[in-house]
């Protein structure tokens, strides 16, 4: 070893290390105050958009992973939200589920490609495809079986408990697992599909995926703190957690986490520096702890969408394995958001960034802007901005796709009709941009890039495809799927749904009017109507005093709920009958059967629809 003896040497070395320990210390000064600004940026969001707490970490280029909290834990108790709080992260959890399928993947205990009907072979699944396109196993991890995503009883019921066997999350009508589109052909999100996907696990490890998931993912992973288990903010241990924060609703209203029929979707306890972990290793190799844990081929479809009509097309925008491609404020990333009882989260990584942010709020609030806090998290990272792609030829047949698209598949298949004649999207070439004008919502202008790839103004990146299948014209951006419908049809839903609505109009109001003026006896035509109309409204105060988690139990409420919208098409028929029957005394009374016949028409489609009688237990 060579020893350093002159005082000059040693001064000038002692004048480096104080340099360095003063930019050491200014780096870590700046560090704080950007984590300070952030922090107050984003309490300052909270208050302003009515939500309780929030709970975030970022990870850096460098591995480095960040944390932070603010608002509140318990908008009751005021008490504060502290940085090791624990959430619950709703669909997040899904990341963790494709994870665990893919270790099994990875160890030859199982094949993307291996048919569901071969690893659950007691499922019995309604698929017109089976013969040519059986639904697989990555056709549940990317959303593409062709499922339907939930069902009322589903989500909303307090009879599940936190170890209800999840082939009991299936055991509804035989329509329950219709396949609706060829499987790999089109994205529609599945809370059923990823359900099932627990049962797989449980079918090759033989134990309860949440035990498998915990020992085999979130262990190797390093998340410590993390459980599939179900964990609640009251009650007894193992099952309560006092560091788990309380959900809320709007208003601050406060809500206890509950159990759930479909848990392998949406149940996933964690904190925000074991999401930071689960980040960090979305962005490595697959490998954990020095180890392999995920196949690198495998690492490499996280997120790109592959084999959709859209895809083929053209189309990057998708859902992988594991996580969506999310092109937000010119910055393209991949995501996984999540929603439960009370709780929201969002997690997104950039890869080419080696950058990550998970956030998770303990409020589940409808008028809340949650993209706001995305962008504070963005801006604290960094991101570098991505230019807009630029504009390109269109084919010269892209005004063939104007008119009127409907969703296809619906989110929910018990909801078709109201996605038919209020979700439909109007669609208007007029030589230079696409226009995209929905019945709700604002207008969307979508610039040409190139063939039949087009752009939103707010995305960077091509956003939408135009495409035929089967002779089908189809409007995807890889996430949502709308194909056009003949105007007629939608002229005839539309009509339908105006008389309908005249006609229950006319019931209500004549009806009460006649009454009001003690001309409305037992034998008038509108008699019967007007009092299963009227009876809609006993359900009301039920549903009030009664849970939100019980709208699809067999309750007082859902029960009357039937009865009165299962006797109020009897009614009108009653009361047309009886139009045809007898003559009414006045000019009016002699035109009764016009309006009850329109109303009857529309009651008719909707049980068609299956959506009469009401059953809250079965939609």
């Amino acid at each position: 070893m060579q020893y350093i003896n002159n005082s000059s040497t040693l001064g000038r070395y002692l004048r480096r290390a104080c340099q360095a320990l003063l930019l050491l210390c200014a780096v870590a000064h700046s560090a704080q105050a950007a984590g300070d600004a952030l922090a107050g940026d984003i309490a300052a969001s909270l208050q302003e958009e009515g939500l309780a707490g929030a709970v975030w970490s970022e990870v850096r280029d460098d591995g480095a992973i960040s944390t932070g909290a603010a608002g509140l834990r318990n908008a009751a108790s005021k008490t504060a939200m502290q940085a090791d709080s624990k959430v619950q992260v709703g669909s997040v959890a899904k990341v963790g589920v494709a994870l665990g399928v893919l270790r099994l993947v990875t160890e030859n205990r199982l094949a993307l490609d291996t048919p569901l009907a071969q690893a659950l072979p007691e499922l019995k699944l309604k698929n017109p495809w089976q013969g040519s396109d059986p639904v697989r196993i990555r056709h549940l991890l990317d959303h593409t079986s062709g499922l339907d995503n939930v069902r009322f009883w589903q989500a909303f019921s307090s009879n599940a408990a936190a170890d209800t066997p999840l082939a009991q999350a299936f055991q509804g009508s035989g329509n329950l697992l219709r396949v609706r589109d060829r499987p790999g052909s089109r994205y529609a999100y599945s809370n059923m599909g990823y359900g099932i996907l627990g049962m797989v696990i449980e079918k090759i490890t033989g134990q309860p995926y949440e035990r498998y998931l915990d020992a085999q993912v979130l262990a190797p992973l390093g998340m410590r703190d993390s459980t599939f288990a179900f964990v609640t903010q009251t009650g007894a241990k193992p099952g309560a957690d006092d560091r788990l924060a309380m959900g809320h609703f709007e208003h601050g209203v406060t809500h206890a986490a509950t159990p759930m029929y479909l848990r392998p979707a949406g149940q996933l306890t964690t904190t925000a520096h074991d999401m930071g972990k689960l980040a960090q290793f979305l962005l490595g190799d697959g490998s954990a702890q020095g180890a392999p844990f995920i196949a690198p081929a495998l690492m490499q479809m996280l997120s790109r969408p592959a084999g959709t009509e859209a895809s083929q097309a053209g189309l990057d925008a998708g859902h992988g394995l594991v996580l969506a491609v999310r092109d937000r404020h010119n910055v393209v990333g991949e995501c996984h958001p999540g929603t439960t009882a009370g709780f929201r989260a969002m997690l997104c990584i950039y890869p080419e960034q080696k950058s990550a942010f998970f956030i998770g709020f303990n409020t589940d609030a409808e008028s809340a802007d949650y993209e706001r806090f995305n962008r504070l998290l963005m801006r604290d990272l960094e991101l570098p901005l991505r230019p807009p792609a630029a504009h390109g030829t269109p084919a010269p047949t892209v005004e063939n796709w104007q008119g009127v698209y409907v969703p296809a598949p619906s989110p929910m298949a018990s909801m078709a009709w109201l996605d038919a004649v209020f979700g439909f999207v109007r669609v208007k070439w007029d030589g230079d941009s696409l226009f995209l004008i929905p019945f709700q919502g604002e207008p969307k202008e979508l610039e040409p890039v190139g063939g039949f790839l087009f752009r939103a103004s707010d995305r960077s990146a091509p956003s939408h495809v135009l495409l035929q299948a089967d002779g089908r014209h189809v409007l995807s951006d890889g996430l949502h799927s709308y194909e056009r419908a003949s105007m007629l049809r939608m002229l005839v839903l539309w009509g339908s749904l105006a008389l309908g609505v005249i006609g229950l109009l006319y019931v209500l109001l004549v009806g009460l009017w006649r009454a009001a003026g003690r001309k409305l006896g037992r034998r008038d035509h509108l008699f019967a109507p007007l009092l299963s109309l009227l009876a809609l409204l006993l359900p009301l105060p039920f549903f009030w005093w009664q849970s939100f988690m019980r709208l699809g139990d067999v309750t007082v409420a859902s029960v009357l709920a039937a009865i009165a919208t299962g006797a109020l098409p009897l009614a009108i028929a009653f009361g047309l009958a009886r139009c045809w029957r007898t003559r009414g005394t006045g000019t009016v009374e002699k035109l009764d059967w016009i309006p009850l016949l329109a109303a009857l028409q529309l009651l008719l489609v909707l049980a068609w629809w299956g959506l009469l009688p009401l059953r809250m237990w079965q939609l």
